[in-house]
């Protein structure tokens, strides 16, 4: 199956980078990297995109396009997915290292940078935040769709009552070794509902099914048993830079839950915000909203948490 199976055209269609690097991480994995925007600029803000479990930078077309018409964006694919290499290893200090890699090719020595992290990126950031290099170039962080611990026990998935069946079922389903296939409807409908809000439109269905079904099956499962063990409560207490968290309320994978608990244990956290009826994917499935979110972080101010709930369609 292709690695870059990505829809070709429409919003979700990545744009061409303006320049392509191959960074290579602290145990030598190579990373595929994309540097978008005013790549030539460097007085234009920069902003580092990392993408979640089996998917890659194709995720994040719709913010790559809207902000890369006055920054600096970088985007690159984790170990396995996209057009980085697999690696035998697989772990939070992996994808830590790989962050601290791309922030040390992609930005001069001291710059800061907003990065963004979605689901598996989101813990990217949290692995990394007592790093060096991290909290060299970290300005602000963006959580999206996230968690830190114990995520296969508060998945809903399984639309079972919580409990050790549930838990076990979901680790099962989340952990399969099958290959996905062809994208065809059944395949839309189960992606869909396991990742997306009920009112997701059809071209954002079909996008993250490309993206998804892209990811080859070894580095889906190898990847599934660390989030199935994942522990990095002490990584959210690290992250010392201003936080925002969004968190669709129908998401499945991260409920609201890991929002919240995030929102508690952050050292500086800016708010919570809950979209009503989305999923898991909520920078295809409310993209303005996501890039919109960005954007105030590009510079941030310091807020008290707050707890924002966003009215359908807005």
């Amino acid at each position: 199956m292709s690695r870059l199976m990505h829809v070709a055209s429409g919003p979700y269609a990545p744009p061409a980078p303006a320049r392509e690097l191959a960074v290579v991480s602290a145990d030598g994995a190579r990373l595929h990297v994309e540097l978008h925007g005013l790549v030539d600029d460097p007085s234009a803000p920069a902003v580092v995109l990392a993408h979640g479990w089996s998917c890659s930078t194709a995720f994040w077309a719709a913010q790559v396009r809207e902000l890369a018409v006055d920054h600096r964006v970088v985007a690159y694919d984790q170990r396995g997915h996209g057009r980085s290499p697999a690696s035998p290893d697989c772990g939070t200090e992996a994808l830590a290292d790989d962050l601290e890699a791309v922030l040390r090719a992609t930005l001069a020595p001291g710059e800061k940078a907003v990065i963004v992290g979605h689901s598996m990126g989101g813990m990217t950031v949290m692995a990394a935040a007592a790093r060096p290099g991290f909290r060299e170039h970290a300005a602000a962080v963006l959580l999206c769709s996230t968690g830190a611990s114990r995520l296969v026990a508060e998945s809903t998935v399984i639309p079972i009552r919580a409990g050790r069946l549930r838990t076990w079922l979901t680790g099962r389903v989340l952990g399969s070794r099958a290959p996905l296939g062809p994208v065809t409807p059944i395949a839309r409908a189960i992606l869909k509902y396991a990742t997306m809000g009920p009112g997701s439109a059809p071209q954002m269905v079909e996008a993250c099914a490309r993206i998804v079904h892209a990811c080859p099956r070894k580095v889906r499962h190898a990847w599934s048993r660390v989030l199935d063990l994942l522990d990095l409560d002490h990584g959210v207490r690290e992250l010392a830079v201003p936080t925002a968290v969004i968190v669709g309320t129908a998401d499945r994978l991260t409920p609201p839950v890991h929002a919240r608990s995030l929102a508690a244990a952050l050292p500086h956290c800016l708010g919570v915000t809950e979209l009503p009826g989305l999923g898991h994917m909520t920078p295809i499935e409310a993209p303005e909203l996501v890039t919109a979110k960005i954007r105030e972080l590009v510079p941030t101010t310091p807020r008290a948490t707050t707890y924002t709930q966003v009215k359908e369609g807005a």
